[in-house]
């Protein structure tokens, strides 16, 4: 019987940096309940404890560019193992702070550790999977990482009870022990190796511009990024308790139903878009996240809020690991795309920052309604960019036998010659 999609195995690097995955994003759920009390007790205003929030994020943001310029200088896991021993280091720091001040300064390194192994790690995801299961690959390691964060405050809560300090310190610990687990299980690998641009001319920002695939996958991001990360933080805290007219906690819960929704698709996600397609999934994702989140604003009781509030989930689910399959599936298994990489995050993370802001505005001025109708009107847009855009699935899917995964690499390697290279527009879309 000849091997497909759905019947061949991950290889076990992928299965690491997921387990990674899950430890890191775990770590940071301990930090996050206690981060904002911890800078209130340096005797500042809540302002000031939110800047300690944001300038992590703004680190991540401003360093993206030149985390992707490392990634193809030095490999993805040197710049992966870095990363993470920088945040473990400036997290292990924050709990001796002994001032507001340093506070700041150790979670902004934290920040430029942060985005250096994130880059790497989708880098290093994408060289270690074969190119027809890119998709589960993603999958994956969404839900380990949002697994990870549901886990985190369960635990940090119990630390709080001890010392404002104790999660910092937990966490750097976990993360340590992140470095050793990848360090370990791939100092032999011959997939994770580091390929040079001898062996491999990365793709530059401005050829991935030239595919439809890469726009439409930055501008799904970006509204992925406006919506998931920014709005929903920021906006459905504040509707539950006015409009809603229910306390804080139950914020807490909503939150909770939309993640549920988000990890119920993302595995599904996944196998869809290795077997029919990267853009289909990609478009009912977008169209059901656009319908769900206009719906949430247009809610007025508790029942029907949960519902839209897990339909949105359902289509931020589907929309994840397609979309980050496309990207791979235009950097190619070499993985040498460092800032093709951090441009597609920099797409999310701007969206991110301008969604609450904006949303924020309209609330204000306007009403709840018009803000979350604007954030899914956002995901239509990216929908209709997506509609020209070429399918990305290779056409490997369907061949008689499933590539292993150095084959699968090997397949994909660009010639010595940048002139040689055809576009990444010019790889046909697969057969129906």
């Amino acid at each position: 019987m000849s091997a497909t999609p759905s019947t061949t195995r991950l290889p076990s690097e992928v299965w690491v940096l997921v387990a990674a995955n899950f430890v890191i994003a775990a770590g940071f759920g301990l930090v996050a309940p206690a981060l904002p009390t911890f800078a209130r007790s340096f005797d500042v205003s809540v302002t000031a404890a939110s800047i300690v929030v944001s300038a992590f994020a703004v680190a991540r943001l401003v360093f993206a560019p030149a985390s992707g310029r490392l990634v193809s200088a030095f490999g993805e896991q040197r710049v992966y193992l870095t990363g993470i021993s920088i945040v473990a280091v400036t997290t292990g720091a924050c709990a001796f702070a002994g001032a507001y001040w340093q506070l700041v300064l150790f979670r902004s390194i934290g920040g430029i550790g942060s985005t250096m192994f994130t880059v790497s790690a989708i880098a290093l995801l994408i060289r270690v999977t074969p190119a027809p299961l890119r998709g589960r690959a993603s999958g994956l390691w969404g839900t380990g990482f949002l697994l990870g964060n549901v886990a985190g405050p369960l635990l940090g809560g119990g630390l709080l009870t001890i010392s404002l300090r104790a999660p910092f310190l937990v966490y750097a610990g976990m993360l340590f022990i992140a470095v050793l687990i990848v360090w370990w299980f791939l100092r032999n690998s011959t997939l994770a190796a580091r390929i040079t641009e001898e062996q491999a001319p990365a793709i530059t920002v401005r050829e991935a511009f030239r595919h439809r695939a890469y726009i439409a996958a930055m501008g799904s991001s970006f509204a992925n990024g406006w919506a998931v990360f920014g709005v929903r933080v920021s906006l459905v805290p504040l509707f539950v308790t006015e409009v809603l007219h229910r306390d804080d906690a139950f914020a807490g819960t909503a939150l909770a139903v939309f993640a549920a929704g988000n990890v119920a698709m993302l595995l599904l996600a996944g196998k869809l878009a290795d077997s029919i397609g990267r853009k289909p999934v990609v478009l009912v994702g977008l169209l059901v996240a656009a319908g769900g989140t206009i719906w949430v604003g247009w809610t007025d009781d508790v029942l029907t809020f949960m519902i839209a509030t897990v339909v949105a989930g359902l289509g931020a689910g589907l929309l994840a690991p397609p979309q980050q399959a496309t990207v791979a599936d235009v950097i190619g298994s070499t993985g040498r795309g460092g800032p093709v990489l951090a441009t597609f995050q920099m797409s999310a993370d701007i969206g991110a920052v301008l969604g609450p802001i904006v949303a924020g505005v309209l609330a204000d001025q306007l009403s709840y309604a018009t803000a979350f109708a604007v954030t899914g009107a956002l995901c239509l847009v990216a929908a209709l960019v997506w509609l020209p855009a070429p399918e990305t699935l290779p056409r490997a899917a369907t061949d008689r036998q499933h590539p292993t995964p150095e084959e699968a690499v090997a397949a994909e390697l660009p010639v010595s010659s940048p002139a040689e290279r055809a576009p990444a527009e010019e790889n046909p879309p697969r057969s129906r």
